[in-house]
């Protein structure tokens, strides 16, 4: 019997994007998590895509917890952020809490910030700080730029070992779904 994780943590976006491709995988995200008994751990706030996942998963019945430094607790930032919130003193905090809380981690359309969660948590499993999956939600193509530049770190000898061995990219929620259900396989 496969092992459902009982938490994933979510990098994302504090923008839609351009793409409505973007907000629409945020959305069926949520409902896949809530559908599935999965909590949410994000961000906190409730814009960008990280409010359209979180209310989601709100909005279906599942469990949303945010994390949040304090230094961006502002009322734009935190309009309609649902679930339960917790303030942190700073990102570096907030980012050991969020992976402390995820049984694996999902990558969603992002910025500057998600990248550097997204390479945090390659690095923390390259030194072997943790072993849980990693996702990569490639929406039409939006992270493949970033995929090669880890096969080109990986080419040119910066990285110990396959980097791609240690993530998996997928391209729709569909093709999530299946991995999230079948992680334990």
């Amino acid at each position: 019997m496969t092992n459902i994780p009982r938490s994933i943590t979510v990098f994302c976006g504090s923008a839609a994007g351009d793409n409505p491709a973007f907000a629409k995988a945020a959305h069926d995200l949520g409902v896949l998590l809530a559908n599935n008994d999965i909590k949410l751990v994000y961000g906190g706030g409730g814009i960008g895509l990280m409010g359209i996942l979180a209310r989601a998963v709100d909005d279906h019945g599942g469990e949303v917890d945010g994390i949040i430094p304090e230094f961006l607790t502002v009322p734009e930032v935190m309009e309609d952020a649902p679930g339960n919130l917790e303030i942190t003193e700073n990102l570096h905090d907030r980012m050991q809490k969020m992976a402390a809380k995820a049984d694996a981690f999902v990558v969603l359309p992002g910025g500057i910030g998600t990248i550097a969660e997204l390479v945090d948590i390659l690095t923390w499993k390259q030194l072997g700080r943790h072993d849980k999956p990693i996702i990569i939600l490639d929406i039409e193509g939006y992270w493949s730029p970033l995929v090669e530049l880890l096969s080109h770190i990986v080419a040119h000898g910066f990285s110990h070992g396959d980097l791609s061995g240690m993530f998996r990219v997928v391209s729709n929620v569909g093709d999530l779904e299946d991995v999230i259900l079948g992680i334990a396989d």
